[in-house]
């Protein structure tokens, strides 16, 4: 072995023999690929072989599937979350099997952590966002007749399939939980098909995920080996996610199981992200610092094997020179070794194999680039780890003076290497980033408004994200690489066309979208939500007397009348100050489009609050917010108003930290009308209403609890 001669050889890992977990049971076998951790080449894994059934996974998904869609979105948020607990407080297991795919804690954080957080964004967003059913009611209703008595709306409910993943080396922990948590969110279960290299690792999580017995039974199925007739066996109401090359994409996006069946096919591939520094930076401009760091950091994390790394640094003409000492003097600060020593900032390349197909790759973009930093016989020093049987590969950073030739724009090279591109005007910067022909990630760096506008804009049509990086959010912001939940990760083109997370969007994705027509009342008791001219439920008791639990989608109010006076126009107006014209003058008023004197808006607002309020103590306890107000008829002095209040959807909303009295939130549908029934205003009002403890609720403190 070559090693470093202060770093001691760690003993060899047990050799892991990772399964598969398929109709509900672990799976092995023998005679499957043997796997060597990337550091020193010993053998870490042996993954079974075999044929695996794809039928049969896939029928047990479909059928168990049923289970998961009877629960509500705000069910399954509740397990995707305490699903997160469960896997942060056994993350350092990852991360010791992390250690073994070469990579550092450092970049074993964005991988653990940055995919176990995925979970939690996703059951936020859905509890925050998303009703409490197993639809999503989409969009506003449409009236589709004059009379008012047929409208439509649209829903969205679960596709009854699979979502199949077929996941690549790189992230074998955020691959998973990053399409598992929408796809599990919608309803929809899910089949993984990790790559080899990294295997064991997503094994690992998925044997813990499944321990928990917090998700359905058939939510999450696994498959460690080789794919095999798995496209074969597809149905209309599958899917596949599919994280890799733009090649195996392109060859299975046209499997023609996958065609005949118009199974949905999403792809993440290969994608050549450019960085471009502005043309108004300077060398003492923290922009320039803030660039240099940035191309460091993407071509190191991860010893360059992200699908977001930069590989294109788009430079002013007269900063190359600049860019390549001052990154010359970062990367000199990278050292290289074993990621499990504190002293390593940059571990191994994912195998041997990986290793080679980098060289390979980098040969090939020699010929359209010089190489200005790194190369044969400036390899450094390594810090454990065996240079001939591990993966180790140093930063390379190429040059091409003539931008426009193709290699740069055309060779992936899945490691950490990157070529800089010089150019003379923001339009060649923007021509050179769309020669990528579609890209995950871009960023711009620059303080110039202006020039982020026109690079943004420029670039734009090419790019699933970018980023402008600069002095003001170069603090908080997360780096040109870093995929984050509520936005898209996806690119056009080259890229794949796909698109993961994105926040809700994610989730809309394994969902089937269909048209409901029907009469008002008949599309509220479907949607579960009042339809404006649908059939509502008036008694005795006010509205705002019940609690959350008494309350019923339907139940109104209609208020009693108020006759708009001069007094209440003058009075209001004094009030809040506002004196605008069509209100309290009476010349200017008459000439205006009213052609007299009208009702301030928000007066109209406040006297319906008086006529539908109910004011003695609870249990409506507050008001939460106003929304989708409109008016559509002016008010004059001597008009008449009524309202009518009626419920237009319940949320319950869970006990937060440190809260003991529960509560939820009824959305109620305003309409004020005047004296011919014309409506002059609508609206929902938001309030905060008590409701009764649940089993969704922590216990209470055994002295409360007493006192209860």
């Amino acid at each position: 072995m070559t090693v470093s001669s202060s770093a001691p050889v760690p003993p060899a890992p047990g050799l892991l023999r990772p399964e598969s977990y398929l109709c509900g049971h672990w799976q092995g076998g023998e005679g499957g690929e043997l796997l060597r951790d990337a550091v020193y080449g010993r053998p870490v894994a042996a993954l079974p072989g075999g044929r695996v059934d794809f039928a049969a996974a896939l029928a047990y998904g479909r059928d168990q599937g049923a289970a998961l869609r009877r629960l509500t979105f705000h069910d399954r948020a509740r397990r995707l979350r305490a699903l997160g607990t469960y896997l942060m407080e056994r993350k350092e297991a990852y991360y010791a099997l992390n250690l073994l795919t070469g990579a550092t804690r450092r970049d074993g954080w964005v991988d653990i952590e940055g995919g176990i957080g995925t979970l939690f964004s996703y059951a936020s967003m859905a509890r925050r966002e998303l009703p409490d059913e197993r639809f999503w009611p989409d969009g506003k209703v449409e009236v589709l007749g004059r009379g008012g008595t047929f409208v439509g709306r649209h829903l969205l409910v679960p596709r009854e399939g699979v979502a199949v993943q077929i996941n690549a080396f790189n992230f074998p922990v955020w691959g998973m939980l990053e399409k598992l948590a929408p796809a599990f969110i919608a309803g929809m279960p899910t089949l993984v098909k990790p790559a080899p290299q990294t295997a064991y690792l997503t094994e690992r999580v998925a044997r813990d995920i499944v321990a928990s017995g917090l998700l359905p039974e058939g939510s999450l199925q696994l498959v460690v080996g080789e794919p095999g007739d798995l496209l074969d066996h597809l149905e209309e109401q599958d899917l596949v996610a599919f994280t890799g090359s733009a090649a195996t994409a392109a060859r299975l996006r046209v499997h023609p199981n996958v065609v005949a069946r118009s199974v949905p096919f999403n792809a993440e591939a290969d994608s050549l992200n450019a960085s471009v520094l502005g043309l108004t930076v300077r060398p003492e401009d923290p922009e320039f610092a803030l660039y240099v760091r940035e191309l460091a950091r993407e071509m190191t994390g991860k010893a360059g094997q992200k699908c977001t790394a930069i590989r294109r640094a788009i430079v002013p003409r007269g900063l190359v020179e600049a860019v390549t000492d001052a990154l010359r003097a970062e990367l000199d600060k990278v050292t290289l070794g074993d990621p499990a020593r504190d002293d390593v900032r940059m571990g191994a390349l994912v195998s041997a194999a990986q290793r080679d197909r980098v060289r390979e790759s980098l040969e090939r973009l020699r010929q359209d680039a010089e190489v200005v930093i790194g190369g044969e016989g400036q390899e450094r020093e390594l810090r454990g780890g065996d240079r001939e049987q591990g993966a180790f590969f140093d930063p390379v950073v190429l040059r091409c003076d003539d931008p426009l030739r193709s290699g740069p724009h055309e060779l992936e090279v899945f490691g950490p290497v990157a070529t800089l591109l010089p150019y003379d005007t923001l339009d060649d910067a923007v021509r050179l980033g769309k020669r990528g022909r579609g890209s995950l990630a871009g960023s711009a760096v620059t303080y110039d408004r202006a020039e982020a506008t026109d690079l943004v804009l420029g670039l734009a049509s090419t790019h699933g994200r970018l980023l402008v990086l600069n002095r003001d959010d170069a603090k908080e912001s997360t780096g040109h690489g870093s995929p984050l939940p509520q936005l898209l990760h996806g690119g056009p083109g080259r890229a794949g066309g796909g698109a993961e997370l994105g926040g809700l969007s994610g989730v809309r994705h394994h969902m089937n979208r269909v048209a409901v027509q029907a009469d008002p009342t008949t599309l509220s008791a479907i949607t579960r939500e009042h339809v404006p001219g649908a059939q509502v439920q008036e008694d005795t008791v006010h509205p705002f007397r019940k609690t959350f639990d008494e309350i019923k989608v339907g139940d109104s109010l209609l208020t009693h009348r108020r006759t708009v006076t001069e007094a209440d126009i003058v009075n209001f107006a004094g009030l809040t100050g506002d004196h605008f014209y069509a209100h309290v003058d009476e010349i200017g008023a008459r000439e205006g489009i009213f052609g007299r004197r009208v009702a301030h808006g928000y007066f109209l607002i406040s006297a319906a609050a008086g006529q539908f309020v109910s004011p003695a103590p609870g249990p409506v306890l507050a008001n939460y917010g106003l929304e989708n107000l409109r008016f559509t008829e002016p008010v004059g002095i001597g008009d008449t108003i009524r309202t009518r209040l009626t419920c237009k959807r319940r949320i319950r909303k869970d006990l937060r930290p440190g809260e003991v009295r529960p509560t939820s939130v009824v959305e109620w549908h305003a309409e004020i009308t005047n004296q011919h029934g014309g409506l002059v205003a609508t609206y929902d009002v938001l309030t905060l209403v008590e409701r009764a403890r649940d089993g969704f609720d922590p216990p209470l403190p055994e002295a409360e609890a007493a006192e209860a």
